[in-house]
Formats: structure tokens, C-alpha cells, sequence
């Protein structure tokens, strides 16, 4: 195996070949990365088995100046080979594979001998048909993962909550997290999907690792999906990600449908007074910021102490309060999560009682996307 490649164009691909590999792998070889190389391509291929990324290098893109001498296919560990191609002198890079399972990475002045393994060991990579697929804008398929990803759960005790559920039905693909104190769910409508069904739950890791890399893709990403792996389509790559198994909770019950209290502002604003309020609740033992809001006087505030520092009040600007007298206290981490998945857009905050789960959701299109918080009990 030989071939001369572009040094900067392969280190990009590189990076993202890597956000699958693991230095901690229980099954050594994928600590590696696999090269095979075909008459005018390379293939990188990185997995830790949970996520896989393959990414194809073509000849035919003049980014890559690639010249192949000879095909073949060898394993790579895959932090060290990255660090020696980052810190090589001259633009180009050769790789040749030698007698054995050897390596030489030459560039300018610089060459380097590394050890590989056989190609033949690494693991294959699922076989999935990618004719029933169906399509998503990358830029928005991004969103819908920032979005929804914030309420995913750490806790390993319930597994199936630290996946995001996806589902596509009639047009529609919903996302949605919850980690029993918060939830976040995202509507998109899809078109020419004509009568497709999805109903699957991914890791959130994994969608998160997808959406850093999508985010400046042009092309639409295709997505299929089979009984236990996921498939994301996008350029030059293919993005593997397994499924978690079990069935997710129904989350469409958790979501009130009515309110006694409704306050509309802005979410950037409002983020910054929370923002402010937890420098104090962050000292304090429970973490707890409490909003008070009164529509017949018109007040709004947020407030928040702690025993060792101090106290803190401001009022709220609001461009719109209905409903009852409120005092109702929460976690501002997860308000200040929340109201970052929302920008600059102007918000709607509905409350039923101060014990019960509240929701934000923008003041337009308010029915495909919505982030709930489960308030704090103070007494």
C-alpha cells in the first residue's frame, strides 16, 4: 500500500474519523484506525462499536491531491498516527506500508516507522440498505439534536433516558429527551417521506458527535435506520450509531395541556437575570432560583439566596402576564439550558401550580417545540 495525499485535507478527515475512536476500548484493535486504499480512494474507518464514522477520500477532489501507487489496507493506532501527521513539515504526506504490518509516514525531511495490525481483524461494519432512506436538512438536523439533546440522561440506572426518541409518522419527526426532571421535544415536518415510520431511540452521545459534525453540511443528511443501527448519510461519510433497546416512556402525558399562569418575554433577556441569580444559588447547597410572578400588579421577579453570601432580586420585563398570583422555585441550570435552546426568540411560560411541571415554548410555532421543567420543592 502506497499513496501521497494533501496533508491538510487529510488531517480534516482525520478529526472526524477520530470522534469514534476510543483510547479506552475494551477490544484493542479499535483504538485503531483503518486505511484501505482502492485504486483513486482512500477509506478511513474509526468505531468504537457503540459509533462508527467512515469517510471516503476521493482522487476525483482536487482538495486532496491524492496519488495512489499501490491499494491495500492496514490498522493504525489512531491518536498516535493522527499527532504524527499533524506535526509533519511539508504540505504533501506519503504513507507505504512495508513488509509486515509496518508503516512509513514520510513528509519533507521528516519519516516516521509505526506499527499496525492486519486489516482483515477489524471488525465489518453493519450492512444496511440506504434505498429506503429518507432526507433532512444538515442545518436543521443539527438544531432539532441541540435542542432535545440538553434533557438527555447521565444516569446508567435507566438506560433507555439517555437516548433521544425519534420517531417520524404522517410527515412528522419528533424528537424528544427527558431525564424525569426536565423534558425537551422538537417537531419538524418532513417532506416526500411519503407513508415512512420511525420509531427509535439513539444515544445522545451519539447524536451529539453527529451534530458537530453536520453543522456546516450543505447536503441534506439521509437517515435509515434498521432493527439495532442507525445510518446518517452526509458528503463523503457515513455515520454509524447503534440503538438503544427497550421502549421509551410516553412523554406526550406529561406535557399539560392547560395553565393558570401564562408570562411572555424575552428568552435572552430572561437568561441573563437567571444567569445572574445563580452566581448566589450556585453557593447555596440546593441550587434553587424562585420566580415570582403577579399579573394584576403587573411584577415579575426572579430571586435567589444563599446562607454563606447573600441574596439576590430583580425584576423581570415582561410583554405579557395572564392568570394567578405565582411563586414557584426551580433548578437554574435547567432554565438557563432551556432558554439557550431558544435564542433570541420571544418565549411563552406556562405554569399550573407551583408543584407542577411548567413549559417554555417560543411564541411562534409554539406546537413543535417545547421544553419542560420540573419545579423545586422548597418547604
Amino acid at each position: 500500500m502506497k499513496f501521497t495525499i494533501n496533508r491538510a485535507a487529510f488531517i480534516g478527515q482525520l478529526n472526524n474519523v477520530l470522534r469514534a475512536v476510543s483510547s479506552k476500548s475494551t477490544i484493542p484493535i479499535l483504538t485503531g484506525l483503518k486505511l484501505v486504499v482502492d485504486n483513486n480512494e482512500v477509506v478511513l474507518t474509526g468505531s468504537d462499536a457503540d459509533i462508527s464514522i467512515e469517510t471516503t477520500l476521493s482522487g476525483a477532489d482536487g482538495q486532496y491531491q491524492l496519488t495512489v501507487e499501490e491499494t491495500g489496507a492496514i490498522v493504525l493506532p489512531a491518536r498516535f498516527f493522527s499527532d504524527i501527521v499533524k506535526k509533519l513539515p511539508d504540505q504533501q504526506v506519503t504513507i507505504a506500508v512495508t513488509d509486515g504490518f509496518q508503516a512509513q509516514i514520510m513528509s519533507g525531511t521528516a519519516e516516521f516507522v509505526i506499527n499496525g495490525q492486519d486489516a482483515n481483524n477489524y471488525p465489518h461494519l453493519p450492512e444496511i440498505d440506504t434505498a429506503a432512506s429518507f432526507e433532512v436538512a444538515a442545518d436543521l438536523f443539527a438544531d432539532v439534536i441541540r435542542q432535545t439533546q440538553i434533557a438527555v440522561s447521565h444516569q446508567e440506572s435507566r438506560p433507555i433516558l439517555t437516548g433521544i426518541h425519534v420517531s417520524l409518522a404522517d410527515g412528522i419527526l419528533t424528537a424528544v429527551a427527558t431525564d424525569s426532571h426536565r423534558l425537551s421535544q422538537r417537531k419538524v415536518r418532513l417532506e416526500n417521506v411519503g407513508e415512512r415510520q420511525v420509531d427509535v431511540v439513539i444515544p445522545g452521545t451519539s447524536l451529539t458527535e453527529l451534530s458537530r459534525m453536520i453543522g456546516d453540511v450543505k447536503d441534506p443528511v439521509k437517515i435509515q435506520v434498521t432493527d439495532n443501527q442507525a445510518l446518517f448519510v452526509f458528503g463523503n461519510t457515513r455515520f454509524y450509531s447503534r440503538l438503544l433497546e427497550g421502549n421509551y416512556p410516553d412523554t406526550s402525558r406529561l406535557i399539560p395541556d392547560t395553565s393558570e399562569t401564562t408570562v411572555e418575554l424575552d428568552a435572552s433577556a430572561f437568561l441573563a437575570a437567571i444567569e445572574r441569580a445563580s452566581l448566589l444559588s450556585h453557593q447555596s447547597r440546593n441550587n434553587v432560583v424562585k420566580l415570582t410572578v403577579d399579573p394584576q400588579a403587573g411584577l415579575a421577579k426572579v430571586s435567589g439566596n444563599s446562607a454563606d453570601i447573600g441574596n439576590v432580586e430583580e425584576n423581570i420585563a415582561t410583554d405579557r402576564m395572564e392568570g394567578s398570583d405565582l411563586e414557584i422555585s426551580f433548578n437554574p441550570d435547567f432554565m438557563g439550558d432551556a432558554l439557550k435552546s431558544f435564542g433570541q426568540a420571544k418565549i411563552i411560560l406556562s405554569f399550573t401550580t407551583a408543584l407542577r411541571p411548567f413549559t417554555l415554548v417560543p411564541t411562534e410555532d409554539s406546537d413543535q417545540f417545547v421544553q419542560l421543567i420540573t419545579p423545586v420543592r422548597t418547604y
